[in-house]
């Protein structure tokens, strides 16, 4: 889900005046633990277990950020925030990476002054219905009572997509995924809307998934990613070549499993400066030269990653779509390490 970009603009510009020239790195140092902005609770994505450890998509980046910072990807201290909070305790300096599948905007990044530091999921938003409903497209849901997030684009979307369709729709107004799925379960709407892979994780906690259908219809383009303050630009570049260093490792077949043979027999220049062999590239960033390869071995590389958390193996089944490397059809892709 996805807090409005025009919801509390004016309160996180006026807490950027004090945060924004921070160094970050020597703050999340001198603590020895990194503070990373999550999701209250998103089964695959970001979620507690019953001894409150920390699993999902989106808790892999914080753990890699933490191990190339600090050595240890354990060193995380897990921040749960809502659609209405998380940009707040990004830009008031309470957590110091945002990692909660929050879309990419012009507002977010200019009005908000926050920086996006990649994309590590392309989504689109959908609706999830109940079988019996006897729903199958989304345009026949012309007078359906819609569960969603208030105060989100997610919110924007379905009114415009509603106004193009000629439909009329009654919301029903929640705070969180955790509502949302408490409201739609209990009946209280016909239809649940949130991005597509938010639907799917929801849909897979249930104890009757095989009852619940996500529509075809994809109503808009979510390009979801890691955010950062704005004005902290190596801040910004470690949390984003971090990213990077995990999609490089899987186009260039560097795993979890073969890195430390790779780091003695690659001959791939890009493979050798990655791992630090060569160049030591982490000097540039305030790092020393085997930041990359620690965060790569943290939980893997991206497809690992992926495929552990939200994979066509695991109870929410995502296949990577858009989310494939380039060379295999996808938008993944990262910059050059050189």
């Amino acid at each position: 889900m996805k807090t409005s970009v025009f919801l509390g603009s004016a309160a996180a510009v006026t807490l950027m005046a004090g945060a924004g020239m921070a160094d970050t790195l020597a703050d999340v140092k001198a603590r020895g633990e990194l503070n990373c902005g999550v999701n209250t609770g998103l089964v695959g994505f970001a979620a507690p277990d019953a001894n409150g450890n920390w699993t999902g998509f989106d808790v892999d980046i914080c753990k890699a950020v933490a191990a190339a910072v600090l050595g240890d990807p354990a060193k995380v201290k897990y921040v749960p925030t809502t659609g209405q909070t998380r940009f707040t305790a990004l830009s008031s300096g309470e957590v110091d990476v945002l990692a909660r599948n929050s879309t990419w905007t012009f507002s977010r990044d200019t009005d908000l002054k926050l920086d996006f530091i990649g994309v590590n999921y392309y989504d689109g938003q959908g609706f999830m219905v109940r079988k019996d409903l006897g729903v199958t497209s989304a345009k026949e849901l012309d007078g359906a009572t819609v569960c969603i997030q208030t105060g989100t684009t997610t919110e924007l979307n379905l009114a415009d997509y509603f106004t193009a369709n000629n439909m009329a729709y009654q919301p029903v107004n929640i705070d969180s995924n955790a509502e949302g799925e408490q409201q739609y379960m209990a009946g209280a709407c016909d239809a649940y809307t949130t991005d597509a892979s938010g639907l799917a994780a929801t849909r897979a906690a249930f104890a009757d998934p095989e009852n619940h259908i996500i529509l075809p219809e994809i109503i808009s383009k979510e390009p979801l990613g890691p955010a950062v303050r704005h004005g902290d630009n190596n801040w910004g570049d470690i949390v984003r070549w971090t990213l990077y260093a995990l999609i490089a490792a899987e186009e260039y077949g560097v795993t979890s499993k073969n890195i430390e043979e790779l780091t003695k027999s690659s001959q791939n220049p890009e493979v050798q400066r990655l791992l630090g062999v060569t160049d030591d590239l982490g000097a540039m960033i305030g790092l020393d030269k085997d930041w990359a390869k620690r965060a790569i071995s943290a939980s893997g590389n991206y497809g690992e990653i992926f495929a552990a958390n939200i994979g066509e193996q695991t109870p929410i089944g995502l296949a990577r779509g858009l989310n494939a490397q380039w060379t295999q059809g996808g938008l993944m892709y990262a910059m050059p390490f050189r």
